[in-house]
């Protein structure tokens, strides 16, 4: 027992010898691996961040190649569309400007001037020869009133008996009315009235035809250079929609620009079709006043610009209230009126009737001979007694009060209408004067500032595209004015008188047919566009035609 005991006791420090050796042992193995483990994972770590930025390298690698594909494809487009600068070479941008005449520079077809158009028109239209008709009519009623009466011949026998005793009075006679008091004179005074109105009528209707031509030929002239404008602007809408359609892809415009210019690229085309519409229903206008209504469609030979009418108020309003064919008719009315009025007067004044002849008496005397030839003769005049032709006298007196007043009215409406159709002239010609002294340099001189900047690269092509555009729709205020221009002026020289188809004395009333100056004034107003400064808004306009 004693034995067995002793090697308990020296086992027992043994077995905690060894437990603290191991647990030594497990400690420096844990420190080992412990600093194997740490640098494992840092360097895991290290590899997972390199990875991951070598990741984001790449990502921005392949961002940055595509935005350098994109800003090289904007670029190139950017180029394309604003002709921007590459090594200090500028590429050629010509500067367009509008100018007139155009139409007859290109035509192909018919060409006609204005003095061939009148012509035609005067040897066609059909009313220059119904007003020479009435003429004829006119001579030939004053002729057959100032004809004096026929006599009147004839048989006369009284007591005629047969058998053998025969007898009676058988002859011839004639029966004459002597128009006495002038009565002839005066049916001829009426007819030379007449005569006069109807002349003064065709003179009217002449000037009606040429003024009609005239105008016609002038808005056809306006409508030729008008169209030619439009087209153009709808060309510079188009370009502008197109650059800005490519701005767009690359970032550098919204929406709502593109839908501006895609609406302004809309309302250039409307523009252009309708002013061709226009332009087709002035030509049918004009082949029409000059009764060729087969005439070929063409282009008429002008110039709006040259020789602009500078008129004399004081002289035609002078002309107009002494010369018009207005007043002309109103005189001759006035003059008939009155020739009537002493012609009804005379009435009362009995005309002398005589009737005489011949007769051979066969009323036998003594013997064998007969009374023989014998005479006769008969005066009578009708006693105005209950009929003095007083209800004709009445009526031929207010004739000449209403012709009296006839002319006092048309000649206050000339006077009106003169006013009215100088202040459109005056209107006209101011405006014509502003756009081509002021407006149009300044549109042009802005345009060309711009082209001077877009050369040095400090403006883009856009901005040049919109005051090209500023300046197009400026001239076709310059054109709306010209043609209003030439319209007042051709009616003022004309003595009011338009309407070459209407009935030649159809009325004593004068045709005005003016052009408002209010009307010329409308021009589109070229928007906006990007960051390019706006354009000048067109002024309103209250009246149209």
């Amino acid at each position: 027992m004693v034995a067995m005991m002793k090697p308990v006791k020296w086992l027992f420090p043994l077995a905690c010898c060894s437990v603290l050796f191991l647990r030594t042992a497990i400690w420096g193995q844990d420190d080992t691996l412990q600093s194997l483990r740490i640098p494992a994972a840092a360097q895991h770590d290290n590899q997972l961040q390199q990875h991951n930025q070598e990741q984001r390298h790449q990502e921005q690698h392949q961002e940055h190649h595509e935005k350098r594909d994109v800003d090289a494809s904007g670029q190139n487009q950017q180029q394309e569309m604003e002709h921007t600068h590459h090594h200090g070479e500028i590429p050629i941008v010509a500067p367009e400007t509008p100018h007139l005449g155009r139409a007859q520079e290109r035509a192909t077809g018919a060409v006609y001037r204005l003095e061939e158009l009148e012509r035609i028109a005067l040897a066609r239209n059909p009313t220059l020869a119904q007003a020479a008709a009435e003429i004829d009519s006119a001579r030939g009623r004053r002729l057959q009133s100032g004809l004096y009466p026929n006599p009147k011949v004839g048989y006369e026998g009284e007591e005629i008996r047969g058998g053998a005793y025969g007898g009676g009075e058988q002859g011839f006679l004639v029966e004459q009315v002597f128009v006495t008091a002038g009565k002839l004179g005066l049916d001829r005074k009426v007819g030379d009235a007449e005569i006069r109105r109807a002349e003064a009528e065709a003179e009217a209707q002449r000037f009606r035809v040429l003024n009609a031509v005239r105008i016609a030929y002038y808005r056809v002239l306006a409508g030729q250079e008008m169209l030619d404008a439009k087209t153009d602007l709808q060309r510079i809408s188009r370009e502008i929609l197109k650059i800005t359609s490519q701005l767009h892809n690359v970032g550098q415009a919204d929406d709502t620009e593109v839908l501006e210019a895609e609406i302004e690229a809309q309302e250039a085309d409307i523009a252009v079709i309708t002013q061709q519409n226009a332009l087709a229903r002035l030509w049918t206008a004009l082949t029409v006043v000059v009764a060729s209504p087969h005439l070929q469609v063409g282009t008429v030979q002008g110039n709006l610009e040259a020789d602009l009418p500078q008129l004399d108020e004081p002289q035609l309003l002078d002309s107009l209230l002494k010369e018009s064919p207005a007043i002309k008719i109103a005189q001759a009315e006035l003059t008939r009126a009155e020739a009537r009025l002493s012609r009804a007067r005379r009435e009362p004044i009995p005309d002398i009737e005589v009737k005489a002849g011949l007769q051979q008496n066969n009323e036998p005397l003594e013997g064998a001979r007969s009374v023989g030839v014998q005479s006769f003769a008969e005066v009578k005049v009708q006693l105005h007694i209950f009929d003095r032709n007083q209800g004709n006298v009445a009526a031929a007196k207010g004739d000449v009060e209403k012709a009296q007043k006839e002319l006092q009215r048309i000649d206050l409406i000339l006077r009106g209408r003169f006013a009215a159709t100088v202040q459109n002239y005056h209107n006209a010609r101011i405006v014509v004067e502003r756009y081509h002294d002021e407006i149009l340099p300044r549109a042009q001189r802005a345009y060309e500032l711009m082209l001077t900047r877009y050369g040095l690269m400090t403006a883009s092509f856009t901005q040049v595209l919109n005051l090209q555009r500023t300046l197009y729709a400026t001239e076709t205020g310059y054109i709306s004015a010209l043609g209003a221009l030439w319209t007042n002026s051709i009616v003022l020289q004309g003595f009011l008188l338009t309407g070459g188809l209407e009935t030649p004395g159809h009325s004593v009333e004068v045709e005005l047919e003016s052009m408002p100056a209010s009307s010329m004034f409308n021009r589109p107003n070229p928007p906006s566009m990007g960051n390019s400064p706006g354009a000048p808004g067109g002024m309103d306009s209250s009246m149209d035609r």
